[in-house]
């Protein structure tokens, strides 16, 4: 009986240690993504090494997996080197604003939770339970550097486009620093976006727009005014419009879900805003298509949503900064439940004809600078090496470098042909691994280093030698 006694206040002092355990937990995180993140950043630390640093040696390339993904990949457009180098100097310490142009239904929302919870930062963003908003705050200031949903909230209007936040933003932040009677001469925007492929972004807002979700609190400002009732039109008469079917939210013609990427990324003042009478459709739209693609072009980052991996990857390459926690692909939406017909899926590209092609052009731009980042990762990485090899040989050196050439040095014995044959042997294979190395074209994946010295014959030769010296 005292056994049975013993067990059960075992358990319950068990039971009892966990409940504390869970509630301490709540109280430091109370939200479900800081839990994640906690998790995830103990699991990256146990295993492979933090997401963004991409200099260790001992640990696996997290990113190599994604490498064989473009084996099939082959490139449309030709890009400078200045559009595929993308490394800006982001001062996170001094005045630069990071500015997100969030395009509905692209997976804006995930990435911008990323942006306020998932960064490594030295003040990370204060979020707390039940509030939308974090505090952004820059080390040792109380001023932002992230324009976003998740920090500024939509100071420029809902899902602000590129015409509305080049305007907005630049005048916002100079009437928060009025404010704070903070003046700042002149700061670096740095906009970023996300982009989806047109078919299913256009059905996942189908979706949302059928549960009643609507976008009417938009300002659509373009030069300094708000369009006409006549110039932007709305598709339905009451408050919303939920339960509409497939076929209504594609016979509007004015239904701004149409070509939207391509819309909210291009300036609207080249073709007059929305006044649809100053120009012919098609001449409007390829301008606003060649608009957005040197927009994009242009913009500090952009990712894909079919493309989370890559798409974290090249923001820590752009930015220089680490994600706690790695992105997941989510391929289950609502969009991809939806099962349509071929046909209806061939009409939903001809009315976002223009965001296929830019999503073609962006797709292809994506590509190529996920390569280009990765060829020059691996080009540091050898020069690295390369040095490291030049160090450890620079110790041993040939036993009459220092004592004069011709000079016999009596505690030193005259070195046989054969052993100056091996040495001379050595240094001949190292010079020309290294001339290899160093002509080895640029879009090489494979790394030759690795099957030359991976075994580490070369390094324990140098030991042994520096220890019969």
């Amino acid at each position: 009986m005292d056994e049975k006694s013993y067990y059960s206040r075992l358990f319950i002092a068990l039971v009892m240690v966990l409940l504390f355990g869970v509630i301490v937990l709540q109280y430091v995180c109370p939200t479900s993504d800081c839990q994640l993140l906690h998790l995830a950043s103990l699991s990256s630390r146990l295993g492979s090494r933090t997401p963004g640093n991409h200099n260790g040696a001992s640990a696996g390339d997290p990113y190599s997996s994604e490498d064989g993904a473009l084996a099939r990949f082959v490139p449309r457009f030709n890009f400078t080197t200045k559009d595929l180098y993308r490394v800006v100097d982001f001062n996170i310490k001094g005045d630069d604003v990071i500015v997100f142009l969030h395009i509905q239904k692209t997976g804006g929302t995930t990435f911008g939770r990323h942006l306020v919870r998932n960064i490594q930062l030295e003040r990370p963003c204060e979020c707390h339970a039940g509030q939308k908003k974090c505090m952004c705050y820059r080390p040792g200031k109380r001023d932002t550097w992230l324009f976003s949903r998740f920090s500024t909230g939509w100071s420029c209007g809902l899902h602000a486009d590129w015409t509305e936040l080049t305007n907005c933003v630049p005048s916002f932040m100079s009437f928060r620093e009025s404010q704070e009677k903070h003046k700042t001469p002149s700061r670096n925007y740095y906009y970023i976006t996300i982009l989806r492929d047109p078919v299913w972004r256009y059905l996942s807002e189908w979706r949302h727009v059928q549960r009643g979700a609507t976008w009417k609190a938009s300002k659509h400002m373009c030069d300094g005014r708000l369009p006409t009732l006549n110039e932007l039109p709305s598709c339905y008469s009451g408050d919303d419009w939920s339960g509409c079917t497939l076929e209504e939210f594609m016979a509007c013609s004015y239904n701004l879900a149409n070509n939207r990427q391509t819309r909210m990324l291009a300036d609207l003042s080249l073709v007059g805003c929305y006044n649809l009478s100053i120009m012919n459709e098609s001449q409007r739209w390829a301008l606003l298509l060649e608009s957005a693609k040197r927009n994009l072009r242009n913009m500090a980052f952009f990712g894909l949503t079919e493309y989370q991996r890559k798409t974290q990857y090249l923001f820590e390459q752009t930015f220089r900064l680490s994600f706690i926690a790695p992105f997941t692909q989510l391929n289950g939406t609502r969009a991809t439940s939806v099962e349509v017909e071929p046909e209806t899926q061939q009409r939903i590209r001809e009315l976002n004809q223009w965001d296929v092609e830019l999503y073609e052009y962006a797709r292809d731009l994506f590509l190529q600078r996920f390569q280009y980042a990765r060829q020059q990762e691996r080009r540091e990485a050898r020069q690295r090496r390369m040095q490291e090899r030049r160090k450890l040989r620079a110790k041993v050196r040939p036993w009459w470098v220092g004592t004069g050439k011709g000079v016999f040095n009596p505690t030193k014995a005259p070195q046989t042909t054969e052993q100056y044959s091996v040495k001379s042997f050595s240094e001949e294979k190292q010079i020309e691994t290294e001339n290899k190395l160093e002509r080895e074209p640029e879009g090489q994946v494979e790394d030759t280093w690795l099957e030359e010295d991976d075994s580490q014959t070369m390094l324990d030769y140098l030991e042994n030698v520096e220890q019969w010296r």
